[in-house]
Order: structure tokens, then C-alpha cells, then sequence
């Protein structure tokens, strides 16, 4: 009975992964206009919200360059008409997104080059804009320098570390000037060089760590596909879905949040791993015939591809933790290849641990840093997040207690339904790991309902966090209810999220700019009801009916088997 339930609960995640047409027509003469006006639209909403970042923006509190700017200092004295602009270009990008949807789920869709270029497009203006939603870069900038004082980044905050009023302990939040850092050393260790070339010059600093967040999201465009094709999903979709979706612009690119490199690590590294695992079937490299007596070379290159994966998560996990998840689905793959039985699963787990370790340790000792980071995993949880469903659960019972008179036992309730939240993370991920490992579940799948899993009960959750899930879901998941609810938790947090340095406003000008930015938009929808795609394409009769043809059905797509992606072994899980 255990087993038919396991077998049910099996089927019912993997009924999120449908069978997709990765190749469709390119697109006629009048969605290329169409398409190209939403890309325009879309970078108009960066455009301003990079303007408006000049006034609602984490500007620091000393050293700003547009201070005493005439020009690019007018946004600082007009900040309620900058948190417009700010809110009402979010909004159009996250419009333009949603209209850039229907040319990569439709029968015919634009090319791989001509989304990657609509992304670089809208990522441009926030290059240079100031950090937005967030100032956590700031936290970033003084770990760092502590750590290049030869201080212990792990053992003091910013203000014992560098003094109260040292460049970057002012333009910390007060929160966490006293707490140290939760960031795992490979990140400090990145920080720290950047100090090294930058010193106290904060701005060089904060486009250096953007610099380090574009590499990530590099990676993750690199990965992404890839994963997607692994699992038979459409590369466009699947980039459209999760590495061009609004939260990404909105809190990687401009807010400067490493979580770029985490997923980017990650995920390259989960890539290379699954190459590995598919080429290797037993714990010595197959030989591979190869001209020119080169076999004995690359006989060892799907271990090489293996071992360098397991190193790229495990890097990722030296940024941010949640990165080594990866490492779990990785191992049980490569266990479920070799037989799926005992003696695999802990041949496969004492490889993958050892090897972890070593790098781990290699880190470490490299930095300087050591294996601080395991005793600051909690630093976090000082903030008590509305998102994170435990969290909220306790507040709500906090304030009914109030209410009822029994007292304030907030506190009490907290540690308790967090500590639930973490049981349960830690009962779902072993279920998870346990379907990939008997090949009912695809490892990316497994992963990426992981790490949803773990946002959802966390005890804190930020808005950046939900892409934990999202990305990797996006090369997987190809059922439209799946896409449905993303769409609209996307749009949800990224428009009606925290406001851009929100703490420095007051509450009728937050309201103000809302509605302000309301009246924007639907003007603006009317002004281009007829030129862009809202409900049909212009210049033709074609409606946008809603329904994705890469459904799931019971009639196979009429397309010839080339056409059709390459799947490994987990693509035809029930």
C-alpha cells in the first residue's frame, strides 16, 4: 500500500511534465513587428525604472555620484514622482513579458537569438542604475572588507568589524550591521578580491559585484536550455519562463542579488553532471573510439564531465547553501544509472560526499575562511517574512492570542512552526530523492520541486528567493497550470512586492505612486491596444486564444521524429 501511494504521489509531480514541441515555425512579417514592439515596450519600462532608481533606488548614503548632479540628482527631490516611474516601468516590463509569452508557447515562435536579445535589451538599462529593492549589496561590500582586514567575516557584523562610520558599515541597513556574514566563503572570498581592486570606492564596488551577477545570469541562459532540451521542453519557453522572468530583472540585475551565481553554478553544474551520467554506466569511463589513438583520452571524459559538474554545485553551495540540493538529485541519478539498488546508492553517495567535501575544504582553505559559514546558516531568520507560510502562520497566531488576551506568544509559536516548516522540507526532499533514485521522477523535476518545496516553507522568504523553483521548474514543468500559477506569482510579487527601498517612504506616497502608476498603465494599454499583441497580433485576424498547442494530448504532434527533442531515460517517466 506504501508503494501504490509513492507510485501515485510519483505520477502526480510528474504529470507537471507533459510532452512539449521544442521546434515550431518562425515567426510571419506581422508578429516580427509585433514582437518587436513588445521588446520595445518592455525596455521603456526598464528605461524608467532605471531613471526612477536615481530617486526610489538603495542609493548609498555617501559617496553617491549623482549628488550635487544637477540633473541626476532631480530624482532624490521628487521621489514620489520617482517611485512612479520606478513602479510604472516594472509594471510595462512585466506586461511586455507576459505579451512576449504567446510568441514562445504558440504554433509558431521567435528564434533562440531574437529572445536572447530582447533580455540583453531589457537588462541594459539597470546596469548602471543604482541597486533597487534591496540593500543587501551594501552587506555584501562590508563582509567583504572585513574579510580583506583579515578579520573573521563570520565572527563580527559590519560595525564592530569596520567601525559605525566606515564607507560601507553607513549604507548597511541597521538590521544587520551587527550580525555576521550568512554567505558561504567562495562568495567573501569573490568580495574580498573585489575590495582588493576596488577599495573604498563604492560605486566601482557595487558595478563589480553587478559584474558578478551578469556571469551568473550568463550561466543560468547558458544552462537552461540545455536542461530544457534534456527534458524535452522547448528552449524558448523554458528561457522565457525562467531565465527572462521580471523577478530575475527586477532582483538579480538590479537589485544585485548573488543568488544569480548560486542558480548559475548550479545549474551549469547540474548540466554537465547529467552529460556525465548519461555517457558513464559503470564507476570506470566506457572507451570511446576516437581517431588518431586518442581513446585512451577521452575514455575518461564522461567521469571528467561528471566530477567537474559535481564541482560546479558544489561551488554553488559556497555562495548560498540551497546550491547543493543539486548535488542529492545529481547522486541519486547517477545511482539509479549504475542499478538503482544498494550497493549503487552508496557507491554514488560516498563518491558525491567525498568529492564535495574535498572541494569544500579546498575553498576554505584557499579563502582563509574555513567552515565559518555552517554557524551563521541562521542569520536570516531574524526577519520575520510575510511570505514564508510558517512565519505567517505564527504571526497570525501571535496576534489572535493578543486579541483573545492570552498574551503575546509569538515568539513561542514562531519556533515551533518553523521548525514543522524544516521537518517537512526535510521529509519531502527524501521522498524526492528516493522517485529519482527508482527512475520515476526526472532529476531536474526532483530538483526543482526541492527547492520549491524549501521556499515555500522556509522561514524566511525574499521575492528573489522564489527562483530557487522557478528556473529549473521551467526546464521541466510543461503543464499549463503550472505556467498559469507562475505567471501569476510572478506578477503578484514583482508588482505588488516590497517597494524599491520602501522604508524611506511614507504610506500616501506609496499610495500615491500606486495609483498614479495605475492610471499610467491603462493609458498606456489604450494607446497601444492596436499595436500590440494584448489579445490578437495587429495586421491580422488571429486571436490569442489562451490554449498552449504543447499541451499534453492523446494526438501525437504531426512533426517528424527529427524534429522531436533527444530525451534520456527519465523523459518517459509515468
Amino acid at each position: 500500500m506504501v508503494a501504490a501511494r509513492q507510485h501515485s504521489l510519483s505520477s502526480s509531480i510528474a504529470r507537471l511534465h507533459g510532452d512539449e514541441r521544442t521546434v515550431g515555425s518562425p515567426l510571419n512579417d506581422a508578429e516580427l513587428r509585433a514582437m518587436r514592439r513588445t521588446r520595445l515596450f518592455g525596455a521603456t519600462g526598464t528605461v524608467l525604472m532605471g531613471i526612477g532608481a536615481l530617486g526610489a533606488g538603495a542609493r548609498p548614503v555617501v559617496q553617491d555620484p549623482t549628488f550635487g548632479v544637477r540633473l541626476l540628482n532631480l530624482p532624490s527631490r521628487i521621489q514620489t514622482v520617482s517611485l512612479t516611474m520606478t513602479t510604472t516601468g516594472a509594471v510595462m516590463m512585466a506586461l511586455a513579458w507576459l505579451m512576449l509569452g504567446r510568441f514562445t508557447l504558440g504554433p509558431r515562435r521567435l528564434s533562440r537569438s531574437q529572445l536572447d536579445h530582447t533580455l540583453l535589451l531589457w537588462m541594459v538599462p539597470l546596469l548602471l542604475a543604482p541597486p533597487m529593492y534591496s540593500k543587501d549589496v551594501y552587506s555584501y561590500l562590508a563582509q567583504s572588507q572585513i574579510s580583506a582586514n583579515g578579520l573573521n567575516p563570520y565572527k563580527v557584523g559590519p560595525a564592530p568589524g569596520l567601525g559605525l562610520d566606515h564607507v560601507f558599515t553607513l549604507s548597511v541597513p541597521s538590521l544587520w550591521r551587527e550580525t555576521p556574514a550568512p554567505y558561504g566563503p567562495l562568495f567573501l572570498w569573490i568580495g574580498r578580491g573585489i575590495s582588493a581592486l576596488t577599495g573604498e570606492n563604492i560605486v566601482t564596488a557595487v558595478l563589480s559585484h553587478r559584474v558578478v551577477v551578469l556571469i551568473g545570469v550568463g550561466l543560468i541562459v547558458w544552462a537552461v536550455p540545455r536542461l530544457a532540451r534534456r527534458c524535452g521542453v522547448a528552449e524558448v519557453s523554458a528561457l522565457w519562463l525562467g531565465a527572462a522572468n521580471p523577478l530575475l530583472l527586477m532582483h538579480l540585475v538590479a537589485g544585485i542579488h548573488n543568488e544569480a551565481l548560486m542558480l548559475g553554478l548550479m545549474l551549469t553544474g547540474t548540466e554537465f553532471a547529467l552529460r556525465g551520467i548519461d555517457s558513464a554506466g559503470s564507476l570506470l569511463p566506457r572507451p570511446v573510439h576516437w581517431p588518431h589513438g586518442r581513446d585512451q583520452w577521452m575514455a575518461w571524459v564522461p567521469l571528467g564531465m561528471l566530477i567537474a559538474g559535481a564541482v560546479l554545485i558544489t561551488m554553488s553551495s559556497q555562495v548560498k547553501l540551497p546550491g547543493l540540493l543539486a548535488l542529492g538529485f545529481v547522486t541519486m541519478a547517477l545511482a539509479h544509472r549504475w542499478g538503482g539498488t544498494l550497493k549503487p546508492f552508496l557507491l554514488a553517495s560516498a563518491l558525491m560526499a567525498s568529492l564535495s567535501l574535498v572541494v569544500m575544504a579546498v575553498i576554505g582553505w584557499v579563502s582563509g575562511l574555513g567552515f565559518g559559514w555552517i554557524f551563521t546558516l541562521g542569520t536570516a531568520n531574524v526577519v520575520r517574512s510575510w511570505m514564508s507560510p510558517p512565519t505567517l502562520l505564527a504571526l497570525g497566531t501571535g496576534q489572535v492570542g493578543i486579541l483573545l488576551g492570552l498574551g503575546d506568544h509569538t515568539t513561542a509559536v514562531l519556533s515551533l512552526t518553523r521548525a514543522m516548516g524544516v521537518l517537512i522540507i526535510t521529509i519531502t526532499v527524501s521522498w524526492l530523492l528516493l522517485a529519482v533514485l527508482r527512475g520515476r521522477l526526472h532529476p531536474v523535476g526532483g530538483l526543482g520541486v526541492a527547492l520549491g518545496a524549501t521556499v515555500l516553507l522556509f522561514p524566511v522568504v525574499q521575492p528573489w528567493y522564489l527562483l530557487w523553483a522557478i528556473i529549473p521548474l521551467a526546464a521541466w514543468a510543461t503543464r499549463p497550470g503550472f505556467r498559469i500559477a507562475t505567471i501569476a506569482v510572478t506578477l503578484v510579487v514583482g508588482i505588488f512586492g516590497p517597494t524599491a527601498n520602501g522604508d524611506r517612504f511614507a504610506l500616501f506616497q506609496i499610495i500615491d505612486a500606486t495609483l498614479a502608476s495605475t492610471v499610467i498603465v491603462l493609458m498606456l494599454i489604450a494607446l497601444t491596444l492596436h499595436r500590440l499583441p494584448w489579445r490578437r497580433v495587429p495586421g491580422t485576424d488571429e486571436t490569442f486564444s489562451g490554449q498552449d498547442p504543447d499541451a499534453p494530448s492523446t494526438t501525437p504532434p504531426a512533426e517528424p521524429p527529427a524534429s522531436r527533442p533527444s530525451r534520456d531515460a527519465y523523459a518517459e517517466s509515468p
